[in-house]
């Protein structure tokens, strides 16, 4: 095990090359699935393969700093072991001796889990969490820990943005997110409370999918009622294979029924109405990216597909009300649950928390407990609000983020970036698949298919369809 520091970073390797300016239309990341085929022949395994992965860690890393620590040692056991199972013809799963990444949000018993946090530094649980036991029975190949933002919160890690590093890769799956893209590993896990895996998916050019809420086991982190863990891949076939052996063997949330949907990847589906999804997002979102996304509905058009918009149904505009203020409500249901832990941490390590965590604290103090039930009352509105307008679409269209990733600046008041597209599948419990479909300005932009709760597999068919059927779109 190697906790990655800055000097080792920057002895990595001497030289480094310049990020590749994104185009969705060209760019091909990283994938494990079609390796299969050659591992069953032999002509290559999933040694050889982590391998691959760990040069592109050592070629990249220096710059993009996804990682906080790397288990080396671990995962070329792991993946001998894999190969193993492969060439006696007997491998455990589809995604058995894939490379994959994990949020240091979540336990693992053979690295820290720091939480990208000074008050958690040297933390060591020296457990699994239920996913990265389920992963690890499953034959897949635990890399290291990715990146996270202080407590999934808003304050920045180290990682930069593999298109451009004066940007922002998204948060809080900062090194997840970055690490798919870089071809690092094929897959990462992240989480998402607000926006924090389709939003630094859409920044990196990801698929990534935020499943319903409690569809997949999130272990120790129980203390949101919103929160979820959700998959990064460059293929939609690796996203959901993970996703789904997750569910196999850890389920879903305690009292919750898991994920649903077939053990192979939805096949693309074709949907016959799709709501367009505004969110407060629109008015302010910049032209470039605007017309990008314009260009995308037009083609889903012309495929006979109607899209049905708040300026020409009453129950969707009426859904827009109701999400008008999704910012607020999750933002004060989150402060107010997170405010026991947060006075814990101030109690035992003063003065080891950003201004970023601290406000958020100073956010939940102020709230009482008829304001906590009075956003929930409004959640609970929204979500009646999506339940009604289930007839009108087979599935919600709208942006991954509100354009391409900004650039850093930790001092902001949205340091990575404005989860405002990202609230409502956050806050409504809704299944949500970011498509990377948009190159604006050389970098990436996602397209989000959201969907009903527990209508995951169709919402993943709906965007592999789309992927399939509109070419990628370029605005300067």
């Amino acid at each position: 095990m190697a906790i990655v520091t800055e000097g080792m970073r920057s002895n990595a390797r001497a030289s480094v090359e310049t990020e590749p300016v994104y185009d969705a239309a060209t760019f091909h990341g990283a994938t494990f699935f079609d390796a299969l085929p050659r591992f069953r022949s032999g002509e290559d395994d999933p040694r050889k393969y982590l391998e691959r992965c760990l040069e592109v860690i050592a070629a990249r890393e220096p710059v993009v700093k996804a990682w906080v620590v790397l288990n080396e040692r671990g995962a070329r056991e792991a993946a001998d072991a894999s190969a193993a199972r492969w060439r006696s013809g007997k491998p455990l799963s589809p995604i058995d001796g894939m490379p994959i990444g994990i949020k240091d949000l979540i336990e693992t018993k053979d690295m820290p889990t720091q939480m990208g946090c000074a008050a958690m530094e040297g933390n060591f649980p020296k457990r699994d969490s239920a996913l990265v036991r389920a992963l690890r029975d499953a034959g897949a190949v635990i890399v290291g820990k990715a990146v996270t933002t202080e407590l999934g919160g808003a304050h920045p890690g180290p990682t930069t943005n593999p298109f451009d590093p004066q940007r922002t890769p998204g948060g809080s799956s900062s090194g997840s997110a970055a690490a798919v893209a870089c071809g690092m590993v094929p897959v990462a896990i992240g989480t998402q409370v607000g926006g924090s895996v389709i939003r630094p998916a859409s920044y990196c050019g990801n698929w990534a999918i935020k499943p319903t809420y409690g569809a997949l086991n999130r272990g120790e982190r129980q203390g949101y009622s919103q929160s979820a863990i959700g998959v990064h891949a460059n293929s939609p076939i690796d996203m959901w294979q993970v996703a789904m052996e997750i569910a196999q063997r850890a389920g879903g949330d305690p009292g919750h029924p898991g994920l649903f949907g077939p053990n192979e990847t939805p096949p693309a589906l074709k949907p016959q109405q799709l709501v367009m999804m505004e969110t407060p997002g629109w008015e302010g979102l910049d032209a470039a990216t605007r017309k990008a996304f314009e260009r995308v509905l037009q083609v889903v058009r012309e495929q006979d597909v109607a899209i049905v918009r708040r300026s020409t149904s009453p129950l969707v505009e009426a859904f827009e009300h109701g999400i008008a203020q999704v910012k607020a409500i999750n933002s004060e249901i989150c402060a107010f649950e997170l405010r026991w832990s947060l006075e814990n941490l101030v109690e035992h390590y003063p003065g080891k928390l950003s201004k970023h965590a601290m406000k958020k604290l100073e956010q939940g103090r102020k709230m009482s407990l008829e304001d906590f039930r009075k956003r929930l009352l409004e959640r609970d509105d929204a979500r009646r609000r999506l339940a009604a307008i289930a007839p009108f679409g087979d599935a919600l269209i709208s942006l991954s983020s509100p354009g391409p990733a900004p650039l850093n600046d930790v001092n902001g008041p949205r340091p990575t970036g404005d989860a405002i597209f990202n609230y409502p599948s956050s806050s409504l419990g809704a299944p949500a698949v970011t498509v990377p479909l948009i190159s604006v300005a050389g970098m990436p932009v996602g397209v989000q298919i959201m969907g009903q709760p527990h209508h995951d597999a169709r919402v993943t068919g709906i965007a592999r369809w789309l992927a399939a059927t509109v070419a990628p779109v370029k605005v300067d």
